[in-house]
């Protein structure tokens, strides 16, 4: 990297960091920090969707899975914006009239107590891995571009998503959101447009690189990429990070608004890092995959915008760990800290856990990412998304269109299943997505409480 490089790359790290401190001015009460106030206009929502959802996967990953797979990397960015729209079509109203500041809260009140608990345990695995999945793309990104070595990497990347939202909350990602979707957006289409521009027209991709791989959908197989699809819109229905945006607006129509905006928005940062990936696989056939945006941005880019469109990319990441830490502190804090070890605790002593969880959670992070499990993690990772969808998806469903009809005993025994045979499949079915054999059992566990239990019958 060049000064120049570095130059635009602090610009942004300042920028951003600034903006995270600054609304902090906005929290007053840990309402404000975990829900807004439920004061968010649609852009603070939509801020906080694209800024949890849009990182290192839709940028970086890619980029990455394009270079050998081209269009079948879509379903990373395709699957977040169809889960989006489900969000603002089938679920904002139940969920943001619910009054809840966490999903888990919805299964207590369905389910009782232990339900949210499970819950609340179970999903937060699959959130954990999701951070320390980007701590580790962070990582990759600054050694890759820079001197700074791993360890050094993994503490600014942790620090960084500390400014992100510890001072702010849902506010600090929203606005700090709404910042980077419009660096991200201009600097991931510059990109796009600049490798479509060398390469000659969207025709010479097409003649140069085989269509049944380069521009298929399912050129890794039907049931692997619409299980990375649908692994993406169940775990955006089912992730605290999401269902915390929408309910941090000031009106149900904000809250769908920002969330349809979103729907629309998310799938084009994924067109543009295909191309980059297939320019790439066509000029640099040689180069690890991971480093193909990367790497472009530093060959053909002038160096100052260059270095904006490097930070912008670290951001994404930051932004998406920080987004999941934040709603994993609210679930700790408001689940597992209200229920069971301070249940009369003051407002100043919830922001104060909230705040004091989420350093918890990044240092968690940190070590994990830093040890002999960090390639282990990274490789689980993927699952993450699935692991929270086959935990919560057909509970969330059922507490939200079947009230009444499924009982506590089998809304948990569903929640355990999921996740168990996502594992089983990884392991059993390396052919098939394993989200796949997770959702059927999640499923098939609560159509069998569905069948046992009368309509209108009550737990005692």
């Amino acid at each position: 990297m060049s000064v120049l490089h570095y130059v635009g790359a602090v610009a942004v790290l300042v920028l951003i960091t600034a903006v995270g401190i600054y609304s902090s001015k906005r929290v007053r009460t840990a309402g404000d920090f975990n829900t807004g106030g439920r004061r968010a206009g649609a852009g603070i929502v939509m801020g906080s969707m694209i800024g949890t959802l849009v990182g290192g996967a839709s940028t970086i990953g890619t980029a990455q899975l394009a270079f050998s797979y081209g269009f079948s990397a879509w379903w990373f960015t395709l699957g977040g914006g169809l889960g989006c729209l489900a969000l603002a079509v089938c679920f904002s109203g139940p969920l943001y009239e619910s009054g809840i500041s966490t999903m888990p809260q919805i299964f207590a009140r369905e389910y009782g107590q232990s339900s949210s608990t499970v819950a609340t345990l179970l999903t937060s695995m699959g959130s954990f891995l999701s951070i320390v999945s980007q701590v580790l793309s962070g990582v990759a990104l600054i050694t890759s571009v820079s001197g700074m070595g791993a360890l050094a990497s993994t503490f600014v990347i942790a620090l960084l998503m500390l400014a992100y939202v510890v001072f702010g909350g849902v506010w600090g990602v929203g606005y700090v959101g709404v910042a980077k979707t419009l660096l991200l957006y201009v600097s991931v289409a510059v990109c796009g447009v600049t490798a479509v521009r060398l390469q000659g027209g969207i025709s010479v991709f097409r003649a140069l690189l085989p269509a049944d791989r380069y521009f298929n959908l399912f050129a890794r197989g039907f049931a692997v990429d619409m299980g990375a699809g649908l692994s993406l819109v169940v775990g955006v229905l089912t992730t605290q990070s999401y269902i915390q945006a929408l309910i941090s607006a000031r009106s149900l129509r904000a809250s769908r608004a920002g969330i349809l905006a979103s729907a629309l928005l998310i799938p084009f940062v994924g067109v543009a890092g295909i191309f980059v990936g297939m320019y790439m696989k066509l000029n640099f056939p040689d180069i690890a995959p991971g480093s193909a945006l990367p790497l472009f941005i530093m060959r053909h880019l002038p160096p100052l915008a260059g270095g904006v469109a490097l930070a912008t990319l670290l951001v994404g990441v930051i932004g998406t760990g920080a987004g999941m830490a934040l709603g994993l502190s609210s679930m700790i804090g408001n689940d597992i800290y209200g229920v069971y070890i301070n249940k009369n605790a003051s407002d100043r002593r919830n922001l104060l856990m909230s705040r004091l969880i989420i350093v918890m959670i990044l240092a968690c992070a940190v070590l994990f990412s830093t040890g002999n499990l960090g390639s282990l993690i990274l490789g689980w990772s993927f699952l993450s998304m699935g692991l929270r969808g086959a935990v919560a998806f057909g509970p969330l469903c059922a507490a939200i269109f079947l009230k009444n009809r499924i009982s506590a005993e089998c809304a948990i025994a569903a929640m355990v299943a999921g996740p168990l045979f996502v594992l089983a499949g990884k392991f059993a079915l390396p052919a098939v997505d394993p989200l796949f054999p997770g959702m059927a059992a999640n499923i098939v566990v609560l159509g069998i409480g569905l069948a046992m239990k009368k309509p209108g019958t009550s737990e005692t």
